[in-house]
């Protein structure tokens, strides 16, 4: 006698359709927390290590420095397109922002609140796509989006009083390093850990072989 596998329950297997495609997993949730974990360490590496490159890039022009922004803004990206559900990018942006502050910084409090902003800003192009497209346009884009909100935030909260020129520069800096290293960083991050066999649980590491 042979089980016969209807077609829907070769779709789920393969990543779900419909509400299971979104619904959390106990592995999901374990998965993005390292991740935000993870992310923290960088978070601490960098909130130190970018001082030197930011003192040589502010006197080049008025808000350029907004080009080191993107290892903040990775998180967000690398677990959406890790765990490919819902809130997955602003709960590990989040995560990773809320230990950067309870470990010390010297932004204080306010790393939650640019974590909140800049998880939302890649959350929010993976939502325009319906959670249904993670190639490297739309992860360039959500790395774009974090770093389009972090230029805003940082602009309302760090620099009040900045002209229209900082302003402008600042965030084009801030969106263009998202882009780059928060989106394709994060994009390259993802099919390497796939190619391990480390996401063999999950739709992002049975897709480490297709085309981009």
């Amino acid at each position: 006698m042979h089980a016969v596998t209807s077609p829907s329950t070769v779709r789920s297997s393969s990543g779900g359709t419909g509400r299971e495609r979104f619904r959390w997993r106990i592995v999901d949730i374990v998965v993005a927390s390292v991740i935000g974990v993870a992310c923290a360490a960088v978070f601490l590496v960098w909130n130190i290590g970018y001082e030197g490159p930011a003192s040589l890039l502010k006197p080049l022009l008025p808000g350029v420095q907004g080009l080191l922004a993107g290892p903040w803004l990775i998180a967000g990206v690398l677990g959406a397109l890790v765990i490919r559900k819902p809130g997955a990018a602003l709960y590990t942006e989040l995560l990773a922002a809320v230990i950067s502050a309870l470990v010390g910084n010297q932004w204080g409090p306010l790393t939650i609140v640019s974590g909140l902003v800049q998880g939302a800003g890649a959350e929010l192009v993976f939502l325009a796509f319906l959670y249904a497209s993670w190639r490297l346009p739309v992860a360039i884009l959500a790395g774009a989006g974090a770093g389009l909100a972090c230029g805003i935030n940082d602009r309302v909260l760090w620099y009040p009083g900045a002209d229209t020129l900082f302003t402008s520069v600042y965030i084009a800096a801030t969106t263009i390093s998202g882009a780059v290293v928060a989106g394709l960083g994060a994009w390259l991050v993802t099919r390497a850990l796939a190619r391990t066999g480390a996401l063999a649980r999950f739709a992002s590491g049975r897709d480490a072989g297709r085309r981009v």
